[in-house]
């Protein structure tokens, strides 16, 4: 795992936190021209960054991770956020929700929470911030199709745009897999939506519908 982040204590901080989780931090970086030459070397699993990095210190640590991303698709990427901002989620997803994940700063403190996106995310899956996916589905619309949706459906739909599998949202909701199947075809059918076995596509689709 490479980790980016241009404060020393908060990088020290972030490489501990991964280090108790057992997860092995090869190398770090404090720029994002850093950075991008760091997974270059050590073609990490995971890159766990910061969005805002020098050089500019906006977005680099997005544009990094895509870069990253174009260039080693099978490199996961995790980007840490100070700020709600759902274009950074939708950027990082655009070409496809496979192993990447968009998390707030704050919730590195969660260790659960992080440790578990970074798993997620190294494994090939995908793990959204659930503030930006609950934002995403409350937003007022117009003659929205969300409105069809029921509350337990809401929960499903919110639960799968984080990057949940089927067993994940039923352990979440201690509910069976089988009802979590009902209420995922249920949901598709009502925001018509197409089914796909693969995770990923099925992320993405939610994610293009809500962005709207």
């Amino acid at each position: 795992m490479v980790v980016g982040e241009d404060q020393p204590i908060v990088r020290e901080g972030i490489v501990h936190i991964l280090q108790d989780g057992g997860f092995e931090v090869v190398s770090t970086a404090g720029d994002a021209r850093e950075l991008v030459r760091r997974v270059r070397t050590y073609r990490p699993d995971v890159v766990v960054t910061d969005i805002q990095m020098p050089p500019d210190h906006t977005d680099d640590g997005l544009r990094a991770a895509l870069e990253i991303r174009a260039a080693q698709p099978d490199v996961g990427v995790l980007i840490l956020s100070q700020f709600l901002e759902d274009r950074y989620a939708f950027d990082l997803v655009a070409g496809g929700a496979q192993g990447v994940g968009y998390l707030l700063k704050e919730k590195v403190g969660d260790l659960r929470m992080f440790t578990d996106a970074v798993r997620r995310v190294a494994s090939g899956g995908s793990a959204l911030d659930p503030d930006v996916v609950a934002r995403l589905i409350g937003r007022p619309r117009r003659n929205s199709p969300l409105d069809q949706l029921t509350k337990r459906e809401r929960e499903v739909l919110s639960l799968i745009a984080e990057g949940r599998s089927n067993a994940g949202v039923a352990e979440e909701l201690v509910i069976t897999v089988a009802a979590v199947e009902r209420h995922v075809t249920s949901i598709f059918d009502k925001l018509g939506l197409r089914q796909s076995p693969e995770q990923h596509r099925r992320v993405v689709a939610v994610l293009t519908y809500l962005r709207g």
